[in-house]
């Protein structure tokens, strides 16, 4: 099987995508995407994903499809370039995911660290739903039914990529080798691959209400940035300062640049000099907050810009998606039809077998 450079990546549909989803993989989809030199690019919005959490709420998910494809094009991902597709419009990813599911220990989805921060954050207890539990299956499913080769990710989604690396040779050494095993694409920056929410919790989560959106307007972003958390012992500005966990510093290093000093804090050299600066007391919070709240909207308000002319052409966008669908779930009967080879279910496909059945009663 000729192996390919396939980029494959994805969202849940479960609201608008924020500062978190650009910084730790969009810009990467978009830098991949300008650089060419793969033979396909293939952007997924997961709403079967989304229903292992929300199926009581099945309408969350329907009205967030347009969300996260506005989001999407806003943000410079350019549909001649990428092909964009509705999970749920694939049902090939669900009998994938059904085989895979023979191949994976419950013990071994148990230990999946993202799985068990999801379920924490989640407070299922113990009414987990089969589906949220597995999805790392269905993850697996969505890679590999198009021979994914490279996902852009987050430092939270590379136990996922482990998982589905596992599955893959599972199934090789089982079947026979049939299906590509994926590699991450992770920001260089540590910074760039789990950015916090607003409020210091570890992750940037629209359920805990922490996000900056990339629709937000100028001012739900100078509101959102001066609420950050900072360090509650620098009262004064004469007081030294903490960096470290500091969340405004922390979207200083992802965010800023040379450039954002010289135009909005010229008497700082760089972030280095502002941090020492911070440290040694004499600068306040106020100060870097209101920094930070420029570089952000500089940032955001042309993509919220371009959301705006996007939402007049709807029925255009929802054409190619399902176009987009359509190319998907062919490219995924492919697989599967190697799989079911591959396992020796393709029964009526399978000319040997059936010679064999014939003779057996004859």
């Amino acid at each position: 099987m000729e192996n390919k450079k396939i980029i494959l990546t994805a969202d849940r549909p479960t609201g608008k995508l924020h500062i978190g989803h650009y910084i730790g993989s969009i810009k990467q989809r978009i830098a991949c995407q300008n650089a060419g030199g793969y033979d396909d690019m293939y952007i997924m919005i997961a709403d079967a994903q989304a229903l292992t959490d929300n199926a009581k709420n099945v309408n969350k998910v329907r009205e967030n499809i347009t969300e996260v494809i506005l989001d999407y094009l806003a943000c410079g991902l350019d549909p001649n370039k990428v092909t964009f597709y509705i999970q749920s419009l694939v049902p090939e990813l669900t009998e994938l995911t059904f085989y895979y599911m023979n191949l994976v220990t419950l013990a071994r989805l148990q230990r999946n660290p993202t799985v068990k921060e999801e379920l924490k954050l989640r407070e299922f207890g113990k009414s987990i739903p089969v589906g949220f539990l597995t999805y790392p299956i269905s993850q697996a499913a969505d890679i590999t039914a198009l021979d994914a080769t490279i996902i852009p990710v987050g430092d939270d989604q590379l136990p996922m990529i482990e998982q589905t690396r596992d599955i893959v040779r599972t199934f090789n050494a089982t079947y026979g080798e049939t299906l590509v095993e994926p590699k991450e694409l992770i920001p260089e920056s540590e910074f760039c691959r789990r950015l916090p929410g607003t409020d210091g919790n570890g992750k940037m989560s629209k359920s805990l209400g922490n996000c900056i959106y990339l629709s937000d307007s100028d001012e739900e972003i100078d509101a959102k940035v001066m609420t950050m958390y900072t360090d509650p012992n620098h009262i004064k500005i004469t007081d030294p300062g903490k960096v470290e966990g500091n969340v405004v510093f922390i979207y200083l290093e992802a965010f800023s640049s040379k450039e954002d000093f010289d135009k909005y804090l010229p008497e700082f050299t760089d972030l280095d000099d502002l941090k020492n600066k911070y440290q040694q007391g004499g600068v306040g919070d106020v100060k870097i907050k209101r920094f930070l709240a420029k570089i952000l909207k500089d940032l955001i308000t042309p993509i919220r810009e371009r959301r705006k002319e996007y939402q007049a052409k709807i029925p255009e966008i929802f054409d190619m998606l399902y176009k987009g669908s359509q190319k998907a779930s062919a490219r995924a009967r492919e697989t599967l039809n190697r799989v079911k080879k591959a396992m020796g279910i393709n029964y009526f496909e399978d000319s040997d077998y059936l010679n064999n059945q014939y003779k057996k009663y004859e």
